[in-house]
């Protein structure tokens, strides 16, 4: 994927964090355009846009509300910005529909290997949408595990007849414990398969987790689909 032709909406209420974020990411090679509040995020939305980057305490709209409004339109990645590093502030964000979700302050090295993981774990998508396409006949579009179905070109999940919604993160660390069966994935792996990058959060996984197993029908304390090895890390058999 040409980094040339990545555009990405960044939003924020403060000008001086809007002018940085933006010569650091334009400077990269991105083409960049800024919005101050939700309202102007989602009047410049559109299929264009490759990644949106949005500050969650905004004016007139906050971030979080944009977001669920652009995930009902459009499935480009979301990077929430906040000053709250609580469970709960990531977790409606994940829920939301969230990509990634970054505390300020940050640096700006973090943030570019955000942004370049991001689109990275797009570029393969396409590609591996392409191969699979090609050899349609021998893989198959769906797994089953259990009595749940994961179905590779849309990025959902059936359970029972009912179609379940997951992020594209989620999706792909569900796929990756389905795919590989017993293997134990510590936070340090799941993160390098997901976001091909070393981890740089302590929590990230964990909230996606627990927003997967929330989505799925699946008890932390009894699970039986992603289970806990403690200590150790998660997986599924």
């Amino acid at each position: 994927m040409d980094m040339s032709k990545n555009k990405i909406l960044v939003a924020d209420d403060e000008k001086e964090i809007l002018e940085i974020l933006r010569l650091l990411l334009t400077g990269e090679g991105y083409e960049v355009i800024t919005a101050q509040n939700g309202q102007e995020v989602l009047e410049q939305a559109d299929d264009t846009i490759d990644l949106y980057i949005l500050d969650v305490n905004m004016p007139v709209m906050t971030g979080f509300v944009a977001g669920a409004e652009l995930r009902k339109k459009y499935d480009a990645p979301i990077i929430f910005l906040t000053a709250y590093s609580g469970e709960s502030d990531k977790v409606m964000g994940f829920s939301i529909g969230a990509d990634d979700y970054i505390v300020k302050p940050f640096s700006n090295l973090e943030l570019l290997l955000r942004v370049r993981a991001l689109f990275r774990r797009m570029e393969g998508r396409s590609r591996k949408k392409v191969e699979e396409d090609q050899v349609e006949e021998k893989n198959p579009s769906e797994i089953q595990f259990k009595d749940l179905i994961l179905d590779l070109d849309n990025q959902s999940i059936r359970k029972n007849g009912e179609v379940i919604v997951l992020t594209y993160t989620e999706f792909k660390i569900l796929e990756l414990f389905i795919t590989h069966p017993k293997k134990i994935y510590s936070l340090e792996n799941i993160y390098q398969s997901i976001w091909e990058e070393e981890a740089v959060g302590d929590s990230t996984i964990m909230v996606h987790i627990k927003n997967i197993r929330k989505k799925i029908g699946d008890n932390s304390r009894n699970p039986i689909y992603i289970k806990t090895a403690w200590g150790k890390g998660y997986y599924v058999d």
